[in-house]
């Protein structure tokens, strides 16, 4: 039996079986998970709610307010890897989940919960998986972004999108973030926190080594953040910006995730770490070129969302990750100028808004 009638009675403060979230392991979309995790909570605020993460994603789970566990499990991409399933899904029969929220339409995302017996396996069909879920859902195809797609199935079956959805959280506490400035000898002065690197070429600006020197000839600390992959990106910027910039790249998230919280404004990509920042509360600035600031931008809002406001091109957005049109104008004629003068527009609201 597939509805969700067989379930009713068991809504509201009197359910308190524990939930599994198995969501997409991208940074941002991590992040994003927050949003299902607090509908979650609003419908069953007594009901535990666990999270299946990767290592990678595992230091978020610490500054999520609601979320009780981190389950780290990495799973190999683009392979089926029976044995790592069976361990998972023995991890998760011990947990006793009510309730598994299947994110991602894999079948392989659904394979763990159904061998441990979870009862409640609540996904959209994709990829014919009848026999994983119990309580499918269709019409995926039919809610325009992304975090419809997820945050709907935290709510009952045919319920209506609510005209906004909670937005993520992200929650540091000032003595980390203290002792984090301290360890890394970081002055007090006002900072700036750039993001260089993105999930794919076409969406990477390529103007932060002449931003970070702008930026420094103001006044302003530069902190360069982002994964081991960066790190070339990184030496480019503090080459151009002088003693002034900080590489902070490096192997772990969680470094990046208090790069954010104590920078006084963010720059970024498209990317995870601009889910971060905004998460965390941080003004953020994104830019934007080949992607959608609609179906991409944090739920949370941007203190600015630089998309080349002068003269959008017809192609954009094109969700392209090779521009075959004109030489990647659309992130090409954003100038340094441009977003270092946004920056410090942004950092003059922030400090108006501490003082009032």
């Amino acid at each position: 039996m597939n509805s969700d009638s067989q379930f009713k009675g068991r809504e509201g403060r009197s359910d308190t079986r524990p939930i599994l979230i198995i969501p997409y392991m991208w940074i941002g979309d991590f992040v994003r998970n927050h949003t299902v995790v607090r509908v979650l909570k609003e419908r069953w605020p007594n009901r535990p709610v666990d999270l299946l993460t990767t290592s990678l994603c595992a230091p978020l789970v610490d500054y999520m307010p609601g979320v009780r566990h981190g389950i780290v499990w990495d799973l190999p991409r683009s392979q089926l890897a029976v044995g790592r399933q069976f361990g998972l899904a023995k991890l998760l029969r011990e947990r006793n989940y009510g309730t598994a929220l299947v994110l991602p339409r894999t079948w392989k995302a659904a394979i763990a919960p159904a061998l441990a017996g979870i009862p409640e396996r609540v996904g959209f069909v994709g990829e014919f998986r009848f026999g994983l879920l119990n309580r499918w859902r269709w019409g995926e195809k039919r809610l325009p972004r992304f975090i419809d797609k997820n945050a709907a199935l935290a709510q009952p079956a045919g319920a209506p999108l609510p005209a906004e959805w909670p937005v993520p959280q992200l929650r540091v506490p000032a003595e980390e973030v203290a002792r984090w400035r301290q360890a890394n000898g970081l002055g007090a002065g006002a900072a700036v926190a750039l993001a260089p690197g993105s999930v794919g070429a076409s969406k990477r600006w390529t103007y932060y080594p002449e931003a970070a020197r702008l930026l420094v000839e103001r006044g302003l600390e530069v902190w360069v953040a982002g994964g081991p992959g960066e790190k070339g990106l990184a030496q480019e910027i503090v080459a151009a910006g002088g003693p002034g910039v900080r590489d902070l790249t490096g192997t772990d998230l969680r470094n990046g995730v208090l790069a954010m919280a104590a920078a006084d404004v963010a720059i970024s990509n498209d990317s995870g770490l601009m889910h971060i920042a905004a998460a965390l509360g941080t003004p953020t600035m994104g830019i934007f070129g080949p992607t959608s600031p609609y179906l991409w931008a944090p739920l949370n809002g941007l203190a600015a969302t630089v998309v080349q406001d002068k003269s959008a091109l017809a192609c954009q957005p094109c969700q392209s990750t090779i521009c075959r049109i004109n030489d990647h104008r659309c992130m090409r004629d954003i100038a340094a100028a441009e977003v270092v003068a946004i920056a410090q527009r942004v950092l003059s609201q922030a400090g108006a808004r501490a003082t009032t």
